[in-house]
Formats: C-alpha cells, sequence, structure tokens
C-alpha cells in the first residue's frame, strides 16, 4: 500500500445529491453519519433524501429523457466508454475510497471493484452497438420489433460491491436510452457519488444520471412508488426485495430483484483436490463473506469429510485479518457495526443449535489505528442438520458450515434444502454427475469445478427467494426497454 496515496486522498465533509448534473443538498437539509467500518471514525456526512430530492430528480430525468433517448447508439457508445476509461484512469484513489467505505482488503479493491466498475461500461456500451431487434415475414406482411427505452428508471444497489453492482445496473438502464435515478447505498455511497463528476467529464448530459443518497426508508421507497419511475432494478436482501415488490407490483412497474442466497458447494470424492481447495475457501470468505454468491453451506463426501475438515480449517486459520489497507491482510473488515454484531449473533444461535467452532468464531480486536473497526475471525462451524437457522438463514459474513452427504442423491436433497436458489458450486471430475446435478440443483447459476467465473454476456439471478428477473447481456438491455411490434400489410 502506498501510504502517501492514502493521505492525500481527499473525500468531501459532505457527499450530497447529484441531479441535473450537479451537486445539490438534500431537501432535508439532513446528514447521516458514513463511517469507516475499518477504524470506526467517521468519513463523511452523506445527504439524507426523501421524496423531494427524488421529485427534482424525476423533474430532470423527464426533461433530458426526449433527447437522450434519441442519441444514435454509436454516440452513447462514446461517452460511456470514455466514462470507462475515466474510471480505469481513477482506478488506485477509487479503490482507496472504496475501501475506506466498505472495509475489504485494498488489494480486492484494485483488482476486483474499480476495474469491473469500468468493465460494465464497456461491456454495455459496446453491447448496444450489437443490440439487434427481430423481424418476422409472412406471405403478404412484415412484423418487426422495436426496443424502446422505458423513460425514467430507478437503480437501487447494494453495500457489498458499492461501484461495482451500482456501475452493473446503471450501465445497461443508460446505454438503452433511458434517464436513470439511482440510490447507492447509504453505507458506502462514496465511489458512486464521484461516479457523478465522472460522468460530467465523459460527456453525459445533465439529468441523465441522477443520483440520490439516503435511507431505504426515505429515499428508497420513494423512488420506488414515484409513479414516473417506470422500472426498479434492484439488488439486495430479500427482507427488502419483498417490501419493493409489494409496491410496484400494483403499479405495474418492470422490476428486477437480485436477493440473498445461501449457497451449496457441493464437493465430491473425485474433485481435483488443490484446485477445489484454493477456490473453496475464496468463495467462502471472499469479500469477508460478503458476496451473495459465496458458498456459505459446504457439502462434503463422506469418504473425503475428515480429510477436507482438517485442511480447511488448518488453511482458514492462515487467512490474515487486519487493517485494509495492508497488502498482506487477506480479510478486512465489517461493513458496518449493525452488520458486524448481526453476524455475531448468527455465530451465538449456531453454538446454541448444537454447532461446533472448529476455527475462528469471535470479534479480531485491533491495535493502532484500527482498534475500534469490526473485525470477526473467518468461521467454520460443524454439526449443524439442514434445518438448522445457520443452515437456512443468510448469515453474509465469512461463516460457513461444513455437512457430509453419502450419494449423489443426499447432495441434491442438502443442496436444495434453502428457500434460497441463487448459486451453487460443484466439484467433480465425473461429468455425467455434473450434468445431473447442474440440471436438477435450485439454483440460478451452476458452476462446475470453478467459482465467480464470469462472462458478461450470461444471465444472472436466481430462483426461489432469491429473487425475480435476470441481470447481464441481452438480458439487461431487454428488462431496460419496451418490445412494441410493428406490422406492415405490402399486400
Amino acid at each position: 500500500m502506498n501510504r502517501y496515496l492514502y493521505f492525500m486522498v481527499k473525500i468531501p465533509d459532505k457527499v450530497n445529491n447529484f441531479i441535473g448534473g450537479k451537486y445539490c443538498a438534500p431537501a432535508s437539509k439532513k446528514y447521516l453519519k458514513n463511517i469507516n467500518p475499518a477504524t470506526g471514525e467517521v468519513l463523511a456526512s452523506i445527504a439524507a433524501s426523501d421524496a423531494r430530492d427524488v421529485e427534482n430528480a424525476v423533474v430532470c430525468a423527464k426533461k433530458a429523457f426526449p433527447e437522450w433517448c434519441k442519441t444514435t447508439p454509436e454516440n452513447r457508445f462514446l461517452i460511456l466508454n470514455k466514462l470507462a476509461g475515466l474510471i480505469e484512469e481513477h482506478n488506485d484513489e477509487l479503490a482507496l475510497i472504496e475501501t475506506m467505505d466498505n472495509g475489504k482488503p485494498l488489494w480486492l479493491s484494485k483488482r476486483v471493484d474499480i476495474p469491473r466498475a469500468a468493465a460494465n461500461f464497456k461491456f454495455f456500451a459496446t453491447g448496444i452497438m450489437h443490440f439487434s431487434q427481430d423481424s418476422h415475414a409472412m406471405a403478404n406482411a412484415i412484423n418487426y420489433t422495436l426496443r424502446q427505452p422505458l423513460g425514467v428508471v430507478g437503480c437501487i444497489s447494494p453495500w457489498n460491491l458499492p461501484l461495482y453492482l451500482f456501475t452493473w445496473k446503471i450501465a445497461p438502464a443508460l446505454v438503452a436510452g433511458n434517464c436513470v435515478i439511482a440510490k447507492p447505498s447509504e453505507v458506502t455511497p462514496i465511489t458512486a457519488s464521484i461516479l457523478g463528476e465522472l460522468s460530467v467529464k465523459a460527456g453525459l448530459p445533465p439529468g441523465v444520471l441522477n443520483i440520490l443518497h439516503g435511507t431505504g426508508k426515505n429515499c428508497g421507497e420513494a423512488i420506488v412508488s414515484h409513479p414516473e419511475i417506470k422500472a426498479i432494478s434492484f439488488t439486495g436482501s430479500t427482507r427488502a426485495g419483498k417490501e419493493i415488490s409489494a409496491i410496484a407490483a400494483p403499479m405495474f412497474k418492470k422490476i428486477s430483484l437480485e436477493l440473498g442466497g445461501k449457497n451449496p458447494n457441493i464437493i465430491f470424492a473425485d474433485c481435483d483436490w488443490e484446485k477445489m481447495m484454493k477456490v473453496t475457501l475464496q468463495s467462502s470468505f471472499s469479500n469477508q463473506g460478503q458476496i451473495c454468491l459465496c458458498g456459505s453451506r459446504i457439502l462434503v463426501e463422506d469418504s473425503i469429510y475428515k480429510k477436507f475438515k482438517k485442511e480447511f480449517v488448518a488453511r482458514t486459520k492462515l487467512l490474515t485479518v487486519g487493517d485494509p489497507i495492508n497488502d498482506k491482510s487477506m480479510q478486512g473488515a465489517i461493513v458496518s457495526e449493525v452488520h458486524f454484531n448481526k453476524i455475531l449473533g448468527a455465530i451465538e444461535t449456531a453454538k446454541k443449535e448444537g454447532g461446533k467452532i472448529l476455527c475462528g468464531g469471535k470479534m479480531v480486536k485491533m491495535k493502532g489505528r484500527c482498534k475500534n473497526g469490526y473485525f470477526i475471525e473467518p468461521t467454520v462451524i460443524e454439526g449443524l442438520g439442514p434445518q438448522c437457522k445457520s443452515n437456512l438463514e443468510e448469515i453474509f459474513g465469512p461463516v460457513v458450515t461444513l455437512q457430509s452427504f453419502r450419494n449423489e442423491s443426499e447432495a441434491l436433497r442438502l443442496a436444495n434444502y434453502s428457500e434460497y436458489g441463487l448459486s451453487a458450486t460443484l466439484w467433480t471430475q465425473d461429468i455425467n454427475c455434473a450434468q445431473r446435478m447442474a440440471t436438477a440443483l435450485q439454483a440460478g447459476i451452476v458452476w462446475v469445478n470453478c467459482w465467480l467465473l464470469r462472462d458478461l454476456r450470461t444471465p444472472f439471478g436466481g430462483v426461489k427467494n432469491s429473487g425475480t428477473g435476470r441481470e447481464g447481456g441481452w438480458e439487461a438491455l431487454r428488462f431496460f426497454t419496451e418490445a412494441k411490434n410493428v406490422c406492415v400489410d405490402f399486400s
């Protein structure tokens, strides 16, 4: 870590809304505290927006829409590709701010989060140039389909991958010709706020992208319920997803919900052992387990269970928990005090259910600048059945459980014993077994002998309580457009 850079990064005292191409104070004149989770210190004050700010943003977005929707795909490509370049140009600064805001290791922000934010804009900017529209010939007529932007849309993103997931939503919405009202999580809002400034430099017209800050109750709900906002793309908790559906569905809005996960990691005896062990460690504890795709339920075939447990626990104990700006830290801080307490509470619940803590399970008390930070040891628990809360409810932290299975049928039963269905990971060299399992698993994404290997062209999303709709590739561009069929009779 370049400590000189750490002290040179400037975060504004007040993070204001970005509306109509300018930063402005919230109508309430009230602000929320934004905390650095590694130190417990206040980073900045965040605008506490409400329905008045949403209305202001909608007015600006509606004013901008007629011209923006008529811009050519080539022009949208140029602007958003330039924005991607600006993100890359400021990679180190944005990564450091992301780490200060979120608590994740700096090396992770630099290698994954910020590069992926730039990649999102590049991908969809290029994609709109190839977004084809269908035609169907009849004997004496032809039908063709127009894909037209919806108008003003709402994008609400979470705190675990702040700029990464924020751009994953707004990029396809913008390239499709919509104007966007976007709300990042109030827990990690700073890089999203900086994106407003970069969008101006890239040449995005005023009002096309509007960024509001505030709580889900006061700001998010106002976005969801506004009658002029035609679609809602949301990533977050299943609880919040239900509340959004209750508001948006009666208004007949388009809704895309990417919600929670309780993902199984299924390990058969014939796996590539070294690769499996290395990747399973990553899929368990990356970003302190605060990724919706983490494999929090590890299912291991009986014949290798003891061997797996011994080695996995030993490797988990070697994961260094420390100051996120230290390159040697493998685990950073938990994102907030509220979530820190939730995770510790879930570990206590596991103990009460009869779970055995094989390693971890405690808070980590740091020294120096991180003495007041929120750190938890990577935790491995065994002895809990599929019906226990620890295997049913999303913990979203550095906590995994171990269960064993005897055969393919039992592995499938355990894997599907969940109200969630976001992703699953399979480890086997038997292609027939992999195909049978992948077909029968109740999940929107199945990885075989890998994890988090992403092609941005593929559909992303879950089943059951993990959400509705799909993001990524053409799925995202279809979501942010309305199909109109035109039939021409030339008889």
